[in-house]
């Protein structure tokens, strides 16, 4: 037991995802170009059926490959170290000479003509040729894993500073709320304190990396709104029109920093006070969430972007960047419209 605490297991080298059309295009370029520069090299006859017979056989072994290193992935992205690269390469190797073998098998016994006449050669070639490019291409994927771990991590750092700085904030609003209210209505500031119990737990919780879900996440906006309409009163009026999955995965406080900007900006500096429109649906490939308030002339306070810019940096972290913010004035209202692909799922753990 205590060698195994001296020596721990080594972690695994992440593996690309080879279910994903990207792996499946690099595996049919390369293997494309290698016929065409052997199809180029001096010495070469330069037969067009046989340099097609060559691409459609590479094409074959390209899909194949992807297929068989797609279901494969997760048992070899249990091995430690840099095990999984390897029993990556030896898949490759192991199918393209087997493949080879019995497309030279079946080739001489139909007489075809497809493959070379030495069976041997033919197989050492596919081995060879694979055992070189498989390694050069696995060390690019690999060398791309580490970078993306490297700008995933710089990004989780560059998030919680932006985090950090918005906290206080919108604590310290709540809090001067909670003051206003104990003289003038008890049982209001009760209920305004158990709200910020729930809205404290999720801005303060130990473990920022989990996520909370969607329908949590419009909960959290409720409970922050009726703070703030005890503090504004009538001047504040809110629209829903919200048809969502609530058990979408959601980076927690992802969405009260938009209301809370929506109303710091909108509807606190108009006399008359304003409405705010929350709206979600689904759309093609996700989730569509949309926050606008109306454009103030004269702002109460500027403000400096940082709610809207830590939505951003949150959304490209979990999401990748198929997800999007996009703020923009439509009609006299400041409209903010986030997108949530539903077939990326978020990032929960980066430790």
């Amino acid at each position: 037991m205590s060698e195994s605490r001296d020596n721990p297991r080594p972690p695994s080298a992440p593996l690309p995802d080879f279910c994903s059309l990207p792996v499946l295009f690099a595996l049919l370029v390369v293997g494309a170009l290698t016929v065409t520069l052997m199809w180029l090299a001096p010495g070469n006859d330069g037969d067009l059926r046989d340099y097609s017979i060559a691409v459609l056989f590479t094409s074959w072994l390209s899909i194949l490959l992807t297929v068989a290193l797609c279901k494969l992935r997760p048992w070899m992205q249990r091995l430690p170290w840099l095990l999984p690269y390897a029993a990556v390469w030896l898949l490759l190797v192991g199918t393209v000479g087997i493949s080879a073998g019995l497309l030279g098998w079946i080739d001489h016994n139909l007489g075809a003509g497809l493959s070379p006449v030495s069976r041997y050669r033919f197989v050492r070639d596919c081995v060879l040729a694979t055992g070189l490019l498989g390694a050069g291409l696995l060390r690019y994927f690999y060398v791309v894993a580490q970078w993306q771990a490297r700008v995933a991590a710089a990004a989780q750092a560059q998030v919680a500073a932006l985090q950090a700085r918005i906290r206080p904030h919108f604590l310290f609003n709540s809090m001067n709320a909670v003051a206003a209210l104990i003289r003038v209505d008890p049982d209001a500031a009760e209920r305004t304190v158990e709200n910020l119990a729930e809205l404290f737990r999720a801005a303060l919780g130990s473990d920022q990396s989990a996520l909370g879900t969607l329908g949590e996440e419009w909960a959290l906006v409720d409970r922050y709104l009726e703070i703030e309409a005890l503090r504004l009163g009538d001047r504040l009026r809110v629209q829903r029109d919200i048809d969502v999955p609530a058990e979408m995965p959601l980076p927690r406080l992802l969405l009260q920093p938009l209301v809370e900007n929506a109303i710091r900006h909108g509807v606190q500096p108009l006399r008359a006070g304003g409405t705010i429109r929350l709206g979600g649906r689904r759309v093609r490939g996700g989730v569509e969430v949309v926050v606008d308030n109306p454009v103030a002339e004269t702002p109460a306070m500027p403000g400096n972007g940082h709610g809207l810019r830590n939505v951003r940096e949150r959304v490209r972290f979990h999401f990748g960047e198929r997800a999007s913010v996009d703020a923009q004035v439509r009609e006299g209202r400041f409209v903010v419209t986030v997108f949530l692909p539903e077939t990326v799922h978020a990032r929960t753990d980066r430790r």
